[in-house]
Protein backbone atom coordinates (compact mmCIF):
# COMPACT_ATOMS: atom_id res chain seq x y z
CA UNK A 1 0.00 0.00 0.00
CA UNK A 2 1.10 3.56 -0.74
CA UNK A 3 0.20 6.74 1.13
CA UNK A 4 -1.69 7.83 -1.98
CA UNK A 5 -4.15 4.97 -1.37
CA UNK A 6 -5.17 6.17 2.10
CA UNK A 7 -7.31 9.05 0.91
CA UNK A 8 -4.99 11.79 2.13
CA UNK A 9 -5.11 15.26 0.59
CA UNK A 10 -2.66 16.53 -2.02
CA UNK A 11 -1.14 18.91 0.54
CA UNK A 12 -0.36 16.07 2.94
CA UNK A 13 0.95 13.77 0.20
CA UNK A 14 3.25 16.56 -0.91
CA UNK A 15 4.64 16.96 2.62
CA UNK A 16 5.05 13.19 2.99
CA UNK A 17 6.89 13.02 -0.33
CA UNK A 18 9.20 15.84 0.72
CA UNK A 19 10.29 13.65 3.63
CA UNK A 20 11.07 10.80 1.26
CA UNK A 21 8.26 8.45 2.25
CA UNK A 22 5.87 6.52 0.04
CA UNK A 23 4.84 3.47 2.09
CA UNK A 24 2.92 3.72 5.36
CA UNK A 25 3.86 1.56 8.33
CA UNK A 26 1.37 -1.03 9.64
CA UNK A 27 0.00 1.24 12.35
CA UNK A 28 -0.48 4.01 9.79
CA UNK A 29 -2.23 1.69 7.36
CA UNK A 30 -4.63 0.53 10.06
CA UNK A 31 -5.20 3.73 12.04
CA UNK A 32 -5.48 6.44 9.38
CA UNK A 33 -8.72 5.20 7.74
CA UNK A 34 -10.47 4.88 11.14
CA UNK A 35 -9.40 8.38 12.22
CA UNK A 36 -10.38 9.90 8.87
CA UNK A 37 -13.81 8.30 9.33
CA UNK A 38 -14.17 10.07 12.69
CA UNK A 39 -14.06 6.95 14.86
CA UNK A 40 -12.50 6.75 18.30
CA UNK A 41 -9.37 4.63 18.31
CA UNK A 42 -7.52 2.42 20.77
CA UNK A 43 -4.05 1.64 19.42
CA UNK A 44 -1.37 -0.62 20.84
CA UNK A 45 1.83 0.66 19.25
CA UNK A 46 5.33 1.10 20.59
CA UNK A 47 7.76 3.89 19.87
CA UNK A 48 9.41 3.32 16.51
CA UNK A 49 6.31 2.08 14.69
CA UNK A 50 5.42 5.44 13.14
CA UNK A 51 2.50 6.03 15.49
CA UNK A 52 2.94 9.82 15.64
CA UNK A 53 2.15 10.28 11.96
CA UNK A 54 -0.62 7.69 12.32
CA UNK A 55 -2.67 10.30 14.17
CA UNK A 56 -1.06 13.54 12.96
CA UNK A 57 -1.80 12.95 9.25
CA UNK A 58 -5.54 12.20 9.53
CA UNK A 59 -6.01 14.95 12.13
CA UNK A 60 -4.48 17.48 9.75
CA UNK A 61 -6.76 16.26 6.99
CA UNK A 62 -9.89 16.50 9.12
CA UNK A 63 -9.01 20.02 10.24
CA UNK A 64 -8.63 21.22 6.65
CA UNK A 65 -11.81 19.49 5.42
CA UNK A 66 -14.88 21.73 5.80
CA UNK A 67 -17.11 18.65 6.08
CA UNK A 68 -15.30 17.24 9.13
CA UNK A 69 -14.20 20.55 10.67
CA UNK A 70 -16.39 23.42 9.47
CA UNK A 71 -14.54 26.67 8.91
CA UNK A 72 -15.03 29.00 11.83
CA UNK A 73 -13.82 32.36 12.96
CA UNK A 74 -10.49 32.01 14.76
CA UNK A 75 -11.10 31.95 18.49
CA UNK A 76 -7.97 32.95 20.36
CA UNK A 77 -6.63 30.43 22.89
CA UNK A 78 -9.17 27.81 21.73
CA UNK A 79 -7.46 24.88 19.94
CA UNK A 80 -9.49 22.37 17.92
CA UNK A 81 -7.14 19.46 18.69
CA UNK A 82 -5.50 18.58 22.01
CA UNK A 83 -2.66 16.06 22.19
CA UNK A 84 -1.67 15.07 25.74
CA UNK A 85 1.80 13.55 26.19
CA UNK A 86 3.78 12.54 29.30
CA UNK A 87 7.01 14.48 28.70
CA UNK A 88 8.27 17.74 27.29
CA UNK A 89 10.47 15.93 24.77
CA UNK A 90 7.59 13.93 23.35
CA UNK A 91 5.64 17.18 23.12
CA UNK A 92 8.45 18.67 21.03
CA UNK A 93 8.53 15.55 18.84
CA UNK A 94 4.81 15.60 18.15
CA UNK A 95 4.88 19.33 17.44
CA UNK A 96 7.66 18.85 14.91
CA UNK A 97 5.68 16.10 13.21
CA UNK A 98 2.61 18.38 13.06
CA UNK A 99 4.65 21.16 11.49
CA UNK A 100 6.48 18.91 9.02
CA UNK A 101 3.34 17.24 7.70
CA UNK A 102 1.18 20.34 8.01
CA UNK A 103 3.64 22.55 6.14
CA UNK A 104 1.19 23.19 3.28
CA UNK A 105 -2.03 23.37 5.30
CA UNK A 106 -1.74 26.76 6.98
CA UNK A 107 -2.66 25.24 10.34
CA UNK A 108 -1.09 26.66 13.49
CA UNK A 109 0.28 24.57 16.35
CA UNK A 110 1.96 24.96 19.72
CA UNK A 111 3.54 22.75 22.37
CA UNK A 112 3.29 23.72 26.04
CA UNK A 113 5.38 22.02 28.73
CA UNK A 114 7.32 22.80 31.86
CA UNK A 115 10.98 23.65 32.16
CA UNK A 116 10.59 26.82 30.09
CA UNK A 117 8.83 30.13 30.63
CA UNK A 118 5.05 30.20 30.37
CA UNK A 119 4.71 33.75 28.98
CA UNK A 120 5.93 32.99 25.42
CA UNK A 121 3.43 30.12 25.34
CA UNK A 122 0.65 32.48 26.40
CA UNK A 123 1.58 35.01 23.71
CA UNK A 124 1.54 32.34 20.99
CA UNK A 125 -1.76 30.98 22.25
CA UNK A 126 -3.35 34.42 22.08
CA UNK A 127 -2.52 34.65 18.38
CA UNK A 128 -4.68 31.59 17.80
CA UNK A 129 -3.76 27.91 17.34
CA UNK A 130 -5.43 24.90 15.81
CA UNK A 131 -3.44 22.08 17.46
CA UNK A 132 -2.17 22.15 21.04
CA UNK A 133 0.35 19.56 22.26
CA UNK A 134 0.76 19.60 26.02
CA UNK A 135 2.05 17.87 29.10
CA UNK A 136 -0.71 17.61 31.72
CA UNK A 137 0.96 19.70 34.41
CA UNK A 138 1.69 22.71 32.24
CA UNK A 139 -1.75 22.54 30.62
CA UNK A 140 -3.33 22.72 34.06
CA UNK A 141 -1.18 25.78 34.74
CA UNK A 142 -2.65 27.42 31.63
CA UNK A 143 -6.16 26.40 32.61
CA UNK A 144 -5.60 27.85 36.07
CA UNK A 145 -4.51 31.16 34.53
CA UNK A 146 -7.36 31.01 32.00
CA UNK A 147 -4.90 31.36 29.13
CA UNK A 148 -6.36 28.41 27.21
CA UNK A 149 -9.94 27.53 26.30
CA UNK A 150 -10.68 23.83 25.68
CA UNK A 151 -14.33 24.28 24.77
CA UNK A 152 -13.65 24.01 21.01
CA UNK A 153 -11.61 20.77 21.10
CA UNK A 154 -12.86 18.37 18.44
CA UNK A 155 -10.20 15.66 18.84
CA UNK A 156 -8.37 14.47 21.96
CA UNK A 157 -5.22 12.35 21.63
CA UNK A 158 -3.70 10.53 24.61
CA UNK A 159 -0.21 9.52 23.51
CA UNK A 160 1.88 7.03 25.52
CA UNK A 161 -1.02 6.56 27.92
CA UNK A 162 0.82 3.84 29.84
CA UNK A 163 3.70 6.19 30.64
CA UNK A 164 1.30 8.88 31.82
CA UNK A 165 0.00 6.37 34.36
CA UNK A 166 3.57 5.49 35.36
CA UNK A 167 4.33 9.17 35.95
CA UNK A 168 1.22 9.74 38.07
CA UNK A 169 -0.69 11.92 35.61
CA UNK A 170 -4.02 10.11 35.74
CA UNK A 171 -5.73 12.62 38.06
CA UNK A 172 -4.47 15.51 35.95
CA UNK A 173 -5.78 13.81 32.80
CA UNK A 174 -9.21 13.31 34.32
CA UNK A 175 -9.33 16.97 35.38
CA UNK A 176 -8.44 18.05 31.86
CA UNK A 177 -11.01 15.73 30.25
CA UNK A 178 -13.71 17.30 32.42
CA UNK A 179 -13.02 20.61 30.66
CA UNK A 180 -13.49 19.18 27.16
CA UNK A 181 -16.69 19.09 25.09
CA UNK A 182 -18.66 15.89 25.48
CA UNK A 183 -18.89 15.41 21.72
CA UNK A 184 -15.39 14.83 20.38
CA UNK A 185 -13.17 12.22 18.77
CA UNK A 186 -10.84 10.34 21.15
CA UNK A 187 -7.61 8.60 20.18
CA UNK A 188 -5.49 6.61 22.65
CA UNK A 189 -2.02 5.25 21.90
CA UNK A 190 -0.11 3.06 24.34
CA UNK A 191 2.85 0.67 24.24
CA UNK A 192 1.06 -1.61 26.70
CA UNK A 193 -2.56 -1.96 27.74
CA UNK A 194 -2.28 -2.62 31.45
CA UNK A 195 -5.47 -2.82 33.52
CA UNK A 196 -5.45 0.88 34.45
CA UNK A 197 -4.97 1.93 30.82
CA UNK A 198 -7.90 -0.21 29.74
CA UNK A 199 -10.02 1.27 32.51
CA UNK A 200 -9.28 4.77 31.21
CA UNK A 201 -10.00 3.63 27.66
CA UNK A 202 -13.42 2.34 28.71
CA UNK A 203 -14.33 5.68 30.28
CA UNK A 204 -12.97 7.92 27.50
CA UNK A 205 -13.40 6.00 24.25
CA UNK A 206 -16.75 5.39 22.58
CA UNK A 207 -17.10 2.30 20.43
CA UNK A 208 -13.43 2.53 19.43
CA UNK A 209 -11.71 0.80 16.56
CA UNK A 210 -8.86 -1.38 17.80
CA UNK A 211 -5.41 -1.33 16.21
CA UNK A 212 -2.60 -3.56 17.42
CA UNK A 213 0.75 -3.65 15.66
CA UNK A 214 2.97 -5.09 18.36
CA UNK A 215 2.36 -7.79 20.96
CA UNK A 216 2.28 -6.54 24.51
CA UNK A 217 5.77 -5.95 25.91
CA UNK A 218 7.37 -7.25 22.70
CA UNK A 219 11.12 -6.65 22.54
CA UNK A 220 12.54 -4.71 19.63
CA UNK A 221 13.12 -6.76 16.53
CA UNK A 222 16.68 -7.42 15.38
CA UNK A 223 18.18 -6.66 18.80
CA UNK A 224 20.73 -9.08 20.22
CA UNK A 225 20.83 -9.41 24.00
CA UNK A 226 23.91 -10.16 26.08
CA UNK A 227 25.09 -9.91 29.68
CA UNK A 228 28.54 -9.43 31.17
CA UNK A 229 28.76 -10.42 34.82
CA UNK A 230 30.81 -7.94 36.85
CA UNK A 231 30.97 -6.57 40.37
CA UNK A 232 29.20 -3.26 40.87
CA UNK A 233 32.40 -1.42 41.79
CA UNK A 234 34.09 -2.53 38.57
CA UNK A 235 31.33 -1.49 36.18
CA UNK A 236 32.76 1.95 35.36
CA UNK A 237 36.19 0.57 34.55
CA UNK A 238 34.66 -2.22 32.47
CA UNK A 239 32.58 0.25 30.48
CA UNK A 240 35.66 2.40 29.80
CA UNK A 241 37.52 -0.72 28.69
CA UNK A 242 34.75 -1.57 26.22
CA UNK A 243 34.79 1.94 24.75
CA UNK A 244 38.56 1.79 24.31
CA UNK A 245 38.74 -1.80 23.06
CA UNK A 246 35.95 -1.54 20.51
CA UNK A 247 36.11 2.11 19.49
CA UNK A 248 32.46 2.60 20.41
CA UNK A 249 30.59 5.69 19.32
CA UNK A 250 26.95 6.74 19.83
CA UNK A 251 26.20 4.49 22.80
CA UNK A 252 23.09 5.10 24.90
CA UNK A 253 23.83 4.11 28.51
CA UNK A 254 21.09 3.66 31.11
CA UNK A 255 21.39 4.29 34.84
CA UNK A 256 18.66 4.08 37.46
CA UNK A 257 19.15 7.50 39.06
CA UNK A 258 19.90 11.08 38.10
CA UNK A 259 22.88 11.17 40.47
CA UNK A 260 24.22 7.93 39.01
CA UNK A 261 23.84 9.30 35.49
CA UNK A 262 25.81 12.44 36.37
CA UNK A 263 28.56 10.47 38.12
CA UNK A 264 29.00 8.03 35.24
CA UNK A 265 28.96 10.79 32.62
CA UNK A 266 31.65 12.62 34.55
CA UNK A 267 33.79 9.47 34.76
CA UNK A 268 33.50 8.83 31.02
CA UNK A 269 34.24 12.45 30.16
CA UNK A 270 37.33 12.47 32.38
CA UNK A 271 38.56 9.39 30.54
CA UNK A 272 38.27 11.12 27.18
CA UNK A 273 34.87 9.78 26.09
CA UNK A 274 32.69 12.70 24.95
CA UNK A 275 29.61 12.27 27.14
CA UNK A 276 26.53 14.06 28.41
CA UNK A 277 23.89 13.11 30.97
CA UNK A 278 20.17 13.30 30.27
CA UNK A 279 17.66 13.40 33.13
CA UNK A 280 14.88 15.46 34.63
CA UNK A 281 17.10 17.82 36.62
CA UNK A 282 18.73 19.13 33.46
CA UNK A 283 17.37 22.32 31.96
CA UNK A 284 15.40 22.05 28.75
CA UNK A 285 18.18 23.78 26.81
CA UNK A 286 20.81 21.42 28.22
CA UNK A 287 18.71 18.39 27.37
CA UNK A 288 17.99 19.57 23.83
CA UNK A 289 21.66 20.35 23.25
CA UNK A 290 22.81 16.99 24.65
CA UNK A 291 20.46 15.06 22.39
CA UNK A 292 21.40 17.11 19.33
CA UNK A 293 25.11 16.57 19.99
CA UNK A 294 24.56 12.86 20.50
CA UNK A 295 22.54 12.46 17.31
CA UNK A 296 25.11 14.43 15.28
CA UNK A 297 27.99 12.29 16.55
CA UNK A 298 29.66 14.97 18.67
CA UNK A 299 29.08 12.80 21.73
CA UNK A 300 30.15 9.17 21.93
CA UNK A 301 27.90 8.43 24.91
CA UNK A 302 24.62 9.66 26.33
CA UNK A 303 23.92 8.55 29.91
CA UNK A 304 20.23 8.65 30.69
CA UNK A 305 17.58 7.66 33.19
CA UNK A 306 14.57 5.59 32.10
CA UNK A 307 12.03 8.40 32.03
CA UNK A 308 14.45 10.80 30.33
CA UNK A 309 15.14 8.44 27.45
CA UNK A 310 11.66 7.13 26.78
CA UNK A 311 10.68 7.90 23.20
CA UNK A 312 14.12 9.03 22.07
CA UNK A 313 14.24 8.63 18.31
CA UNK A 314 17.80 8.16 17.06
CA UNK A 315 18.32 6.69 13.63
CA UNK A 316 20.61 3.68 13.41
CA UNK A 317 21.59 3.68 17.08
CA UNK A 318 23.92 0.67 17.20
CA UNK A 319 24.01 -0.07 20.90
CA UNK A 320 22.25 0.32 24.23
CA UNK A 321 24.15 -0.48 27.43
CA UNK A 322 22.32 -1.16 30.67
CA UNK A 323 24.88 0.05 33.19
CA UNK A 324 22.26 -0.88 35.77
CA UNK A 325 19.24 -3.07 35.16
CA UNK A 326 15.85 -1.44 35.64
CA UNK A 327 13.77 -2.43 38.64
CA UNK A 328 10.71 -2.92 36.43
CA UNK A 329 11.29 -5.52 33.70
CA UNK A 330 9.00 -3.73 31.21
CA UNK A 331 11.40 -0.79 31.30
CA UNK A 332 14.05 -3.07 29.79
CA UNK A 333 11.83 -3.34 26.70
CA UNK A 334 11.53 0.44 26.47
CA UNK A 335 15.29 0.83 26.86
CA UNK A 336 16.30 -1.60 24.17
CA UNK A 337 13.64 -0.18 21.87
CA UNK A 338 16.02 2.70 21.18
CA UNK A 339 18.15 0.37 19.01
CA UNK A 340 17.36 -2.20 16.33
CA UNK A 341 15.00 0.15 14.50
CA UNK A 342 14.10 0.83 10.88
CA UNK A 343 15.28 -2.63 9.87
CA UNK A 344 18.77 -2.16 11.31
CA UNK A 345 20.33 -4.56 13.79
CA UNK A 346 21.14 -3.44 17.30
CA UNK A 347 22.80 -4.63 20.47
CA UNK A 348 21.54 -4.53 24.04
CA UNK A 349 24.37 -5.19 26.47
CA UNK A 350 23.78 -5.35 30.22
CA UNK A 351 26.45 -5.13 32.93
CA UNK A 352 25.00 -7.25 35.72
CA UNK A 353 26.26 -7.53 39.29
CA UNK A 354 25.26 -10.18 41.79
CA UNK A 355 22.74 -7.91 43.50
CA UNK A 356 20.83 -7.58 40.22
CA UNK A 357 20.19 -11.29 39.76
CA UNK A 358 16.48 -10.92 40.59
CA UNK A 359 16.02 -8.16 38.00
CA UNK A 360 17.78 -10.30 35.39
CA UNK A 361 15.54 -13.25 36.16
CA UNK A 362 12.42 -11.10 35.79
CA UNK A 363 13.62 -9.69 32.46
CA UNK A 364 14.29 -13.19 31.14
CA UNK A 365 10.80 -14.26 32.20
CA UNK A 366 9.35 -11.30 30.31
CA UNK A 367 11.42 -12.12 27.23
CA UNK A 368 10.55 -15.81 27.59
CA UNK A 369 14.19 -16.65 26.95
CA UNK A 370 17.55 -16.67 28.65
CA UNK A 371 20.11 -13.99 27.90
CA UNK A 372 23.51 -15.47 27.23
CA UNK A 373 26.09 -14.38 29.79
CA UNK A 374 29.86 -14.00 29.77
CA UNK A 375 32.71 -12.79 31.96
CA UNK A 376 35.44 -10.52 30.66
CA UNK A 377 38.99 -11.51 31.62
CA UNK A 378 40.36 -9.02 34.11
CA UNK A 379 36.90 -8.12 35.34
CA UNK A 380 35.83 -11.44 36.83
CA UNK A 381 33.26 -10.93 39.59
CA UNK A 382 34.32 -11.82 43.11
CA UNK A 383 30.70 -12.20 44.17
CA UNK A 384 29.40 -15.16 42.21
CA UNK A 385 25.88 -15.68 43.48
CA UNK A 386 23.97 -17.82 41.05
CA UNK A 387 21.44 -15.96 38.97
CA UNK A 388 17.99 -17.57 39.26
CA UNK A 389 16.74 -18.54 35.84
CA UNK A 390 13.21 -18.87 34.46
CA UNK A 391 11.74 -22.28 35.10
CA UNK A 392 11.19 -22.97 31.39
CA UNK A 393 14.24 -24.15 29.46
CA UNK A 394 17.74 -25.04 30.54
CA UNK A 395 20.33 -22.40 31.46
CA UNK A 396 23.05 -21.74 28.95
CA UNK A 397 26.66 -22.12 30.03
CA UNK A 398 28.52 -18.84 30.56
CA UNK A 399 31.62 -18.22 28.48
CA UNK A 400 34.25 -16.77 30.84
CA UNK A 401 36.94 -16.50 28.19
CA UNK A 402 35.22 -14.02 25.94
CA UNK A 403 34.05 -10.49 26.35
CA UNK A 404 30.57 -10.62 24.85
CA UNK A 405 28.53 -13.22 23.10
CA UNK A 406 25.74 -11.95 20.89
CA UNK A 407 22.57 -13.92 20.83
CA UNK A 408 19.72 -14.03 18.38
CA UNK A 409 17.03 -11.44 18.19
CA UNK A 410 14.59 -13.63 20.11
CA UNK A 411 10.95 -12.61 19.87
CA UNK A 412 10.34 -10.83 16.59
CA UNK A 413 6.97 -9.32 17.12
CA UNK A 414 7.54 -5.60 16.78
CA UNK A 415 6.45 -3.49 13.86
CA UNK A 416 9.55 -1.63 12.73
CA UNK A 417 9.48 1.35 10.48
CA UNK A 418 10.58 0.97 6.88
CA UNK A 419 14.29 1.42 6.40
CA UNK A 420 15.24 4.88 5.32
CA UNK A 421 18.36 7.00 5.28
CA UNK A 422 18.53 10.18 7.29
CA UNK A 423 15.81 11.88 9.30
CA UNK A 424 13.71 10.63 12.17
CA UNK A 425 10.44 8.74 12.13
CA UNK A 426 6.79 9.55 12.47
CA UNK A 427 5.22 9.39 9.06
CA UNK A 428 5.92 6.30 7.04
CA UNK A 429 8.53 5.82 9.63
CA UNK A 430 9.08 9.52 10.04
CA UNK A 431 9.35 10.50 13.65
CA UNK A 432 11.04 13.70 14.79
CA UNK A 433 13.43 13.55 17.68
CA UNK A 434 12.16 13.40 21.20
CA UNK A 435 13.78 13.32 24.64
CA UNK A 436 12.26 12.72 28.02
CA UNK A 437 12.58 14.02 31.46
CA UNK A 438 12.49 12.06 34.64
CA UNK A 439 10.09 14.24 36.60
CA UNK A 440 6.56 15.53 36.52
CA UNK A 441 6.40 18.58 34.24
CA UNK A 442 4.61 21.72 35.23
Amino acid sequence: MQFSELGLSAELLRAIGEQGYTTPTPVQQQAIPHILAGRDLEALAQTGTGKTAAFVLPILQRLTNPQTSPLQKVTHTAPRVLVLVPTRELAAQVLESVRVYGAHTGLRSLAVFGGVGINPQIQTMRRGIDILVATPGRLLDHLGQRTVDLSKVQTLVLDEADRMFDMGFIRDIRRIIERLPKERQNLMFSATFAAEVRELAHTVLRNPAMVEVARRNAPAELVSHSVIKVDQDKKRDLLLHLFAAHGWHQVLVFCRTKHGSDALAKKLEQAGVRTAALHGNKSQNARTRALADFKSGKLAALVATDIAARGLDIDSLPRVVNFELPNVPEDYIHRIGRTGRAGASGEALSLVSSDERIQLRDIERLLKREIETSVLPGFEPQHTHAVPRPSAGRPSAPKPAQARTRTGAGNRSGAPRPARSGGGGGGGGAKPASHHSGQRHR
